[in-house]
């Protein structure tokens, strides 16, 4: 595999004689965060976490997303925490994008460097630290696991993308192709974290219309995005988040790669209680 670049948010905060227009947008079907939103005051701090900071790039809010938060994560050398994940239901997945990351799931220790991925199942016991000489940055994607009778709860993941062939989509000749961490067969998992890339041409060719909600960031290059009705250009750095049923579709824009961890869930029945009005007297 080509050797891969991951965006890394520069923290800090923009000079004061900067402009103040940008390209953040918050409508009724996605949200888009640019990378010169990602600064030091919009950071928020954790318990449990020592030396770290983390930018909520999507949350659960009414009307609005349902199933996910995204983290992206900072954490200095000699930070980390002993008791990352507060809710024993939640699974997730981190995605390392720089420095090095020491993970411990169980008894089991692991190193995570620059695409260095990990799928934590609920009631798993992990901890991370950083135990290098510079910062360690990492995306980490909570889903509330959906337990179905006769299916097990999947077990904990390691690898690093570059050990992964990319899976070209039909009719592209590669130049659309996912990286797929998990095997999409598999309905112990109701989520899916991969990579979708793009070399120059590549193209997304219909406005796809689904219930899955996606988290999307992008990891390299740029490349314009159909989102609902407007065209919006995005860069390595950018955070899109797609309401379900959100019209999507989208080209590379540049002259390299467009790559961008995506994150949806997937195969579960649709809830047909969580909005059922309450029967009055």
């Amino acid at each position: 595999m080509r050797s891969a670049t991951y965006h890394v948010p520069p923290g800090g905060l923009p000079g004061q004689t900067e402009l103040l227009t940008d390209r953040a947008v918050f409508t009724e079907a996605y949200v888009v965060i640019p990378k010169g939103v990602i600064r030091d005051i919009c950071a928020s701090f954790l318990p449990h976490w020592d030396k770290a900071r983390f930018w909520v790039l999507a949350r659960p809010l009414s009307g609005f997303a349902e199933t996910f938060s995204h983290y992206l994560a900072e954490v200095a050398p000699g930070g980390g925490s002993k008791s990352p994940e507060p809710d024993p239901d939640a699974q997730g997945v981190l995605f390392v994008v720089g420095g090095e990351l020491s993970l411990r799931i169980g008894e089991t220790d692991h190193v995570l460097q620059p695409g260095g991925f990990a799928y934590l199942p609920p009631g798993v016991s992990w901890s991370v630290r950083n135990a290098g000489t510079g910062t360690a940055n990492f995306h980490w994607i909570r889903k509330l696991y959906q337990r179905v009778a006769g299916l097990a709860v999947p077990d904990p993941i390691v690898t690093n993308e570059r050990n992964i062939a990319p899976i070209p989509m039909p009719d592209t000749e590669g130049r659309w192709a996912t990286t797929r961490f998990v095997d999409v067969t598999d309905l112990r998992h109701d989520m899916h974290v991969t990579i979708v890339n793009f070399e120059p041409g590549g193209v997304i060719p219909f406005a796809e219309t689904h219930v899955m909600e996606h988290g999307l960031y992008v990891l390299e290059g740029k490349g314009v995005y159909r989102l609902n009705q407007d065209w919006v250009e995005v860069e390595a750095g950018d955070y899109m988040w797609l309401r379900a049923f959100c019209p999507q579709a989208c080209y590379a824009g540049g002259p390299g790669r467009f790559r961008y961890l995506l994150y949806k869930d997937v195969n579960r029945h649709m809830d047909l209680r969580a909005l059922r009005p309450q029967s009055g007297r």
